[in-house]
């Protein structure tokens, strides 16, 4: 009877030993199920983080490529601008010497209109009107500059 009971006994562990084995072999599938699916939702995260970060990459660069051509394109008008002043700057100056040889032509006909008038008077009356003439003559030399 003894002998029988440790038999029973051993099957009995030996049973439990068997169940332990297939919880244990349960578990570990459980826990390896939950850890593939911890690293895939890490995955997921990781992988979307990666597409965002590669796209702000490339916007960046399109940003930088659209910022240097603006820039290039900012540099030219600037050149242009200032071409553009320089000859208003020069029409200016063409302006301000049409006036001064307009008025140093007036002053010069002026003169020869008076000097025309002096060689008139002079012939046909004598050398007292010489005198008259050439002081009107300095008068509107004096007034024309």
């Amino acid at each position: 009877m003894l002998t029988s009971m440790v038999k029973e006994h051993h099957k009995e562990q030996a049973k439990r030993k068997q169940e332990q084995e297939v919880r244990r072999k349960e578990a570990i599938e459980a826990s390896n199920e939950l850890t593939q699916s911890l690293v895939d939702t890490l995955n997921v995260g990781v992988a979307q983080a990666y597409l965002n970060q590669k796209r702000l990459d490339a916007e960046a660069k399109q940003l930088h490529l659209g910022a240097t051509n603006f820039a290039k394109q900012t540099h030219q008008w600037l050149q242009l601008i200032d071409q553009f002043s320089t000859a208003l700057k020069d029409l200016g100056d063409v302006e301000n010497w049409a006036r001064s040889i307009e008025g140093d032509m007036h002053a010069i006909n002026q003169t020869l209109e008076l000097a025309y008038k002096a060689s008139r008077a002079t012939q046909t009356s004598g050398g007292t009107v010489l005198e008259t003439s050439t002081s009107a003559s300095a008068n509107a030399n004096a007034s024309a500059t």
